[in-house]
């Protein structure tokens, strides 16, 4: 297929994409998009009463459907000393909400040619070709080695060490891997030198395979992360609000980061003024290290949602990002577990998580597709009824509140004629 001139001018045109104009996504009114005028004050009023009650200093709400924003709203506080109202556009730690965009880049590369999904990532990184399994009888080498399409499904059988306490767990706390000396490079080959949770394949956890997947986009690309961020998918879809660093003259739409404190009240835990995000970082994580807007990421989403492409501009081809919000795993190992959060009936595609069999009508169609942040950040697309759902807020631990599953389950009470599931 690749030899054709189909596929000839689709390479070219995922190569050297046209520059998009920068906007944010047309706007229509919630009746137009088929939302219920009583469902979207719903909505409004549950968000609301996590800031009257004090739960969150603020947060920004969004509902796209058809490519048209059909719902927008800011809530409460972009910072609390001094005060500012939160406004629509600010600015967000989007933390593992990066993990969709690095997994596109992945993708694209892999639409170019560069990378193929079942690399093996030592060919690529040959600090992994000695990579050891843990069992409970000592390490083991892998039944087969680790891929591209593992690192992109959380299949590779590397962890975190912040959600279990395997011996894994317990050897990934102790190797420091927090250390702000460590680049993108660096960080890999410490990776590389810890043994898997599980043997590739295996196994689904959730682990730091999105950050070796951005390394992987700087060897393939040729190109530092941000670079390739910035040339190959911001710039074409006009994003210009999201990055790792804060420009200065940005800084006063970028919200403070806080926890609630047992005594009331907000504890800034990141100054939008001089914290972690208003400098270049040394390491640029593809796993959890960008700052966005929803303007931004709705525009990003929407380019999921449509095929890969967005006003002229296409990233990937239709086939590619189609899979990519597509369940990728077996059913052994359905529904996802983070920890102590459990996704029922859910499973992965290539950057996303997928509902496999919805529990319940609130939990939207099957093949809905999304993921989250730290701070918690929702996003989720949805092929059947063409929509997206968007929530950002400054807040953390993760998953304090229900918000995300309350903000979810309101939007789809709120929609009218929702389509059946798409086609698996």
């Amino acid at each position: 297929m690749r030899s054709t001139t189909r596929w000839a001018s689709l390479r070219l045109a995922v190569l050297v994409p046209t520059v998009a104009a920068g906007q944010a996504l047309p706007r229509t009114s919630p009746e137009s998009a088929r939302l219920t005028t009583a469902g979207v004050a719903r909505l409004d009023s549950a968000m609301q009463a996590y800031v009257s009650g004090g739960k969150l200093p603020g947060l920004v709400i969004a509902v796209a459907r058809d490519g048209k924003v059909a719902h927008w709203k800011a809530f409460g506080l972009r910072r609390t000393e001094p005060r500012a109202p939160m406004e629509p556009n600010d600015l967000f730690r989007i933390y593992s909400m990066t993990k969709p965009i690095t997994s596109a880049a992945i993708m694209m590369l892999v639409d170019g040619g560069q990378l193929e999904l079942d690399d093996p990532v030592a060919k690529h990184i040959t600090a992994f070709g000695g990579v050891k399994v843990w069992t409970s009888s000592g390490l083991v080498a892998p039944h087969r080695p680790m891929t591209v399409r593992d690192l992109l499904r959380h299949t590779s059988g590397l962890t975190y060490g912040l959600f279990g306490e395997t011996p894994v767990d317990s050897l990934y706390r102790r190797a420091n891997l927090q250390n702000p000396k460590l680049d993108l490079q660096g960080l890999v080959t410490e990776l590389a030198k810890l043994p898997l949770i599980g043997h590739p394949g295996e196994v689904w956890n959730y682990g730091y395979r999105t950050d070796v997947l951005g390394r992987l986009v700087e060897i393939a690309s040729g190109m530092p992360l941000d670079r390739f961020f910035e040339d190959r998918i911001f710039r074409p879809l006009g994003m210009k609000d999201t990055f790792f660093e804060v420009p200065a003259d940005k800084r006063g739409r970028f919200t403070g980061y806080y926890a609630r404190i047992p005594s009331g009240g907000f504890l800034l835990s990141d100054s939008p003024d001089t914290g972690g995000f208003t400098r270049r970082p040394k390491l640029l994580s593809g796993g959890g290290g960008l700052v966005s807007t929803a303007t931004d990421y709705l525009r990003f989403a929407q380019m999921m949602l449509n095929g890969g492409e967005l006003d002229g501009v296409r990233l990937l081809r239709r086939e590619t990002a189609e899979s990519m919000s597509r369940n990728q795993l077996p059913d052994a190992l359905i529904p996802l577990r983070v920890g102590s959060w459990v996704l029922e009936g859910t499973g992965f595609g290539f950057g996303f998580s997928v509902l496999v069999r919805p529990p319940d009508r609130s939990e939207g169609p099957a093949g809905r597709a999304g993921w989250g942040g730290y701070a918690n950040t929702f996003f989720w697309i949805d092929p059947a009824n063409r929509l997206i759902g968007l929530i950002l807020t400054q807040f953390f631990p993760f998953q304090a509140y229900p918000i995300e599953e309350e903000f979810r389950r309101l939007v789809y009470q709120a929609l009218v004629g929702a389509g059946a599931s798409p086609p698996t």
